[in-house]
């Protein structure tokens, strides 16, 4: 039998010790310094996704400059990272502002059960030595991602238990997969795809992303830091004004794109034809059936996707599965793929709160059936506030705006001689998607997400500049209960 333990009341539980929850724990401590809080981390080690993820090449898809936290800069001179950089600066990060010592390893949420009569969280944690500890909250943050770090999605891949080779799927790469001088297929066009090619190139003998359709990719130059901006301002003030000039690009080359679709297709396919070896039609491996960021553009950091390609040991085929045969793929052309293993790129299994069961007054809540305020905090659901990122920016950003916002409705709370605050959405809004995107697994997922609305605080997040304003400045109070 599991021993039982009270650890404490917190005023604020930060679940994930991620981007997420350190960032929050950052303004937390800074704007409200007389508040007691702590993060609770299933795992034995900061980082989040970044310790998690263990996949050859392994890196940010947006640049670090804006990726990384505005009060503790990315100084490294690069824009894009691998996974281990990313855990060292997020471990300096925490330990420059003492937020380390607040953080519990090895602490698993089990269930969060709100009391309107105590207004307070009651958390249930395990932990590996079986122990169940017992924490009271008066308000909870989800800094838990946006996926599932226990279940991964399941390919449909017609015949894949016929396959006699190894089939591996990023989220939990084998620490012993050796790929040297094997055919290796990667299935899937994604962020992901795009990034094992390059490393698995180096040392299979033929690797292959093979793709139903085609994404857009955009190489760029990874080397940061070289400005006359570094060359004339002190290194602090330089990679700030660096950051916000990140953002800003970022921001207009999206609105570009959405504005200008014919156009910013052909530069972008312009682009990537002027890196492709001769045997490589551009038709249809890089010609997308969609516009620019109607999914996520993919970023190739000194073009070493392309780079790959030339080199000869790496492809890319436009085809759809038929079948598996014991160590080919079986494609609708009528061609066959060898392969000794397969990755399957194919995405993540969406889930907000990981497997933590939530309950207010005895009712069970499902997160996927209720509608985000400010994309911040859940219809009906008191005191708890979940962090997403954009789609067409680095989720810092997103997780930046929920910390202002929560910080300030903590202070409103304060001030108002308040204890609770509960969204309440008005009939007259309807649902959205969270994420407007028109990637697959994200439209297969959305049943295990919760909506947006489509006016006042209930609208989804498109604009950061814009988002934070309302965070830091807009009336806070706008369809939210307090008691």
């Amino acid at each position: 039998m599991a021993t039982r333990r009270y650890d404490g009341t917190y005023d604020v539980v930060i679940v994930g010790a991620g981007i997420s929850g350190i960032n929050a724990a950052y303004h937390l401590q800074t704007k409200l310094p007389g508040l007691s809080y702590t993060i609770l981390e299933a795992r034995t080690d900061l980082g989040g996704t970044w310790d998690l993820f263990r996949y050859p090449g392994i890196r940010s898809d947006t640049d670090l400059q804006s990726f990384g936290f505005s009060w503790y800069p990315w100084m490294e001179k690069r824009a894009i990272a691998d996974g281990s950089s990313i855990v060292r600066y997020l471990r300096n990060a925490a330990k420059s502002q003492d937020i380390t010592n607040r953080i519990q390893f090895d602490q698993n949420v089990v269930s969060a059960a709100w009391s309107s009569a105590d207004q307070c969280w009651s958390l249930a944690i395990t932990n590996t030595a079986g122990i169940i500890v017992e924490y009271q909250a008066r308000f909870l943050i989800l800094g838990t991602g946006y996926y599932d770090y226990k279940t991964p999605l399941k390919p449909e891949i017609p015949g894949l238990k016929q396959f006699s080779g190894q089939v591996v799927h990023p989220q939990f790469w084998p620490a012993n997969l050796d790929y040297t001088d094997k055919e290796v297929v990667i299935i899937g066009s994604g962020a992901t795809a795009i990034t094992l090619l390059p490393s698995l190139a180096q040392k299979s003998k033929q690797v292959t992303m093979l793709q139903r359709s085609p994404g857009y990719i955009i190489s760029i130059d990874n080397a940061t830091g070289g400005s006359w901006l570094h060359r004339v301002l002190p290194a602090l003030w330089s990679f700030k004004l660096t950051r916000w000039l990140c953002i800003w690009t970022t921001l207009i080359v999206f609105h570009w794109c959405r504005a200008f679709p014919r156009k910013s297709r052909t530069q972008l396919q312009q682009a990537v034809a002027t890196q492709l070896p001769d045997r490589v039609p551009i038709n249809p491996h890089f010609q997308p059936l969609y516009a620019p960021w109607d999914q996520r553009v993919c970023f190739s950091p000194n073009g070493d996707f392309f780079q790959a390609i030339r080199e000869g040991n790496a492809n890319v085929v436009t085809d759809r599965v038929v079948n598996m045969e014991r160590d080919y793929i079986s494609l609708a052309s009528g061609h066959r793929l060898r392969a000794d293993i397969i990755v399957t790129a194919t995405g993540l299994n969406l889930k907000i709160g990981s497997s933590i069961k939530f309950s207010v007054d005895g009712e069970t809540i499902d997160i996927a059936s209720k509608t985000a305020w400010r994309s911040a905090m859940l219809s009906d659901v008191p005191n708890l506030a979940f962090v997403v990122g954009y789609v067409n920016a680095s989720w810092t950003l997103g997780a930046d705006v929920t910390a202002q916002l929560v910080c300030r409705l903590l202070k409103h709370l304060e001030e108002s001689g308040k204890k609770s605050a509960v969204p309440r959405m008005p009939k007259t809004v309807r649902p959205q998607l969270l994420w407007d995107l028109d990637a697959t697994y994200i439209k297969e997922a959305q049943k295990n997400m919760p909506s947006c609305g489509d006016s006042g605080p209930w609208r989804g997040r498109t604009n950061y500049f814009y988002d934070l304003w309302r965070a830091k400045v807009a009336k806070i109070s706008d369809d939210l209960e307090l008691s």
